[in-house]
């Protein structure tokens, strides 16, 4: 990548981060251990065939934001009985990547989390990936009292409860939808995975299929 062809993000101060999928590949699978936990969860709770509970799984999904939002608004479920079930599964797919560690370790100004998913399983997979110490602070899924991303609302929460300007701010996403909220209040926008060469969404600024080569390769604040 040339100096003229690589990412103008030198107007940034603020590095905002999704977690699942996007600091490690979808490739590795963690998530489809989660998802296969959350139709068990959705089994059991309206006693559904498990491909009736898969594709009411996913419709919550596709209505609510997330598969939780969907069962705490029809089935009054506890938002931390189900994240806590879903998430106990296990890490050996995840596993350190030295070139994206040392690529956050470069970028100027605050470094935060951005994720629909809870603390606990945020500080989990950070641990894992040995990029705890790389964010200031994690905007887990109660900070936003449980309203998911693309909500603008939970936005706009995640924007006021650590005071960044959105016009200075990359968001980083590996879901295309969780992108338009942020592109419209201004933050740059960078959508990451093996699909993201496919989008044609005008919302979305970059498309990269890691994030590694990415952002060592991108321009950056000069202090």
């Amino acid at each position: 990548m040339t100096p003229e062809s690589s990412p103008d993000l030198a107007h940034i101060d603020v590095w905002l981060f999704d977690l699942d999928n996007t600091l490690y590949p979808a490739e590795c699978e963690f998530m489809a251990l989660i998802e296969a936990r959350m139709t068990d969860f959705m089994q059991r709770e309206t006693g559904l065939e498990r491909t009736e509970a898969r594709a009411l799984q996913k419709k919550y999904l596709h209505e609510h934001g997330t598969t939780l939002a969907g069962l705490m608004a029809n089935h009054g479920v506890d938002p931390e009985l189900f994240l806590d079930e879903v998430h106990d599964v296990s890490m050996d797919g995840l596993t350190p990547d030295p070139a994206l560690r040392a690529a956050i370790e470069r970028l100027p100004g605050r470094r935060l989390i951005f994720t629909n998913g809870d603390a606990r399983h945020a500080d989990r997979v950070l641990e894992k990936l040995d990029l705890a110490d790389q964010f200031e602070a994690v905007f887990h899924i109660a900070s936003a009292d449980y309203v998911p991303k693309p909500n603008p609302g939970t936005f706009r929460r995640m924007i006021e409860a650590h005071d960044i300007d959105p016009l200075a701010t990359c968001f980083f996403e590996d879901s295309e939808k969780n992108l338009a909220p942020a592109a419209g209040l201004g933050m740059t926008t960078v959508l990451v995975g093996a699909h993201a060469a496919r989008s044609d969404a005008a919302f979305v600024q970059y498309r990269t299929e890691t994030l590694a080569p990415f952002l060592a390769a991108a321009r950056l604040k000069q202090s």
